[in-house]
């Protein structure tokens, strides 16, 4: 009981570093635009990075567990694998910390994944490592930024064009309200709605004998949320254009305060799907080790199938991510939401509906993709689709050095960490 506490205690320091430094990722980009207030973002992202934790983060676990190390190869020396985790759980916790307190938005995929190739080179040699996976999952932080930079380019650019630069802004949103809608909602409930509704469709099955196919709960669920966001933004732009005829005051740059006031609330939704999409990706970075210890620790063996993830440790990973992000996350918050561009609402919905739409996709496949690729990937693609005349080219340069010392760091600091363990336990 006192060596599982202790690991656990490890996974939630590490979840708490996590929380911390990725929470910029989650909601840093609608805190700079304004769009919420710090407090409000606290509270939105406290609750979906845990609700994505619980319900989407299991996929990324067993990629993490079974994916990058060759468990396998340590099959005579289980108790060699647990010292390892242990120092994988250390080694991340550890950089994160420094990460933070720096204020740099590092990626935890790379110090994880760093930090079991470290320990596994030092345990066994090249042999214990899986380079394919790795060469998946490494071209696969190459590609983030790329493709979530991208996504964001395009969304931006049919906004500026369709709405922004109109000569009647405030009519053109009405007109786009539903398709903002509709696009916002569908590119979440495509990709996760359908195993959000999976427990309440059985409960309607048991109880009264639903017939109609599982996705039709998921296509209701969707529509209906289509609708009453597309029925507030009417309300609320209906009840700024009355504000408008009652006052002198209204001209071009009036409208299109009115617009970005009004795509504050897409951004706010597009956080909240951020918010999700971190927690069900990157909960497996801090619990996954403790995954694996946990299951050496009861059968004494090398789990064959796969590290069954209970819901404790699942909840413990989520309240550390929680709770690091409401006490440190402060720092990294103003990099990507302040430093790298200035935003505004609409820019910001753009570079976050990126990111989700990325992060999201590379769950749903078990990748274990950096959720600070995908946001910075999404603000660059704004300042690019702006000409590049508004980007902080030194903050880039900072994050940019900060995410190529993060492997290497971690590797190394990951092997020293496990030797140490092993000459402590004779191991």
């Amino acid at each position: 009981m006192v060596f599982i506490l202790f690991v656990s205690g490890l996974a939630f320091y590490l979840a708490w570093n996590l929380g911390a430094n990725d929470v910029a990722n989650a909601m840093g980009t609608s805190v700079g635009s304004k769009a919420v207030t710090l407090r409000q973002a606290l509270v939105i992202a406290g609750i979906l990075e845990f609700t994505g934790a619980i319900v989407f983060g299991r996929q990324v676990i067993q990629t993490l567990t079974r994916g990058v190390v060759d468990a396998q190869a340590f099959a005579n020396m289980p108790q060699t694998l647990s010292l390892g985790m242990m120092s994988v759980l250390m080694t991340c916790g550890l950089w994160l910390q420094i990460a933070t307190w720096r204020g740099w938005p590092v990626a935890s995929s790379h110090a994880t994944i760093g930090a079991l190739a470290g320990f596994s080179l030092v345990a066994l040699g090249p042999s214990a490592v899986q380079w394919s996976m790795l060469g998946i999952i490494s071209l696969s932080w190459l590609l983030t930024p790329v493709i979530s930079g991208g996504i964001a380019a395009l969304i931006y650019r049919l906004i500026s064009q369709g709405i922004l630069q109109s000569p009647n802004p405030l009519s053109r949103l009405n007109e786009w309200i539903p398709w903002l809608s509709a696009g916002l909602v569908s590119i979440f409930g495509v990709i996760v709605l359908p195993q959000v509704t999976h427990p309440l469709y059985q409960v309607l099955q048991a109880r009264w004998h639903w017939q109609l196919p599982e996705q039709d709960l998921a296509i209701a669920m969707g529509l209906a949320a289509i609708l009453t966001l597309s029925t507030w933004s009417w309300n609320k732009l209906d009840r700024s254009a009355d504000s408008y005829n009652s006052s002198d005051s209204f001209n071009l740059e009036t409208d299109a305060a009115t617009v970005e006031s009004q795509l504050a609330l897409f951004q706010v939704c597009s956080a909240c799907f951020v918010a999700f999409a971190h927690g069900s990706n990157d909960v497996g970075n801090a619990v996954a080790p403790l995954v694996v210890i946990t299951a050496i620790f009861a059968t004494q063996a090398i789990p064959t199938a796969g590290a069954v993830v209970p819901l404790w440790i699942m909840i413990l990973g989520g309240l550390g991510i929680v709770a690091g992000l409401a006490v440190s996350g402060k720092n990294v918050m103003a990099t990507v939401g302040e430093k790298i561009i200035p935003l505004q609402p609409s820019s910001g919905f753009c570079a976050e509906l990126a990111a989700a739409t990325t992060i999201l996709l590379a769950s749903r496949w078990g990748l274990p993709v950096s959720t600070t690729h995908a946001l910075v990937g999404g603000v660059m693609g704004i300042g690019l689709s702006q000409r590049g005349q508004t980007i902080q080219w030194a903050t880039l340069r900072q994050i940019a050095g900060a995410w190529g010392l993060t492997l290497p760091i971690c590797m190394g600091i990951g092997a020293l960490l496990f030797s140490g363990l092993q000459f402590l336990t004779g191991l």
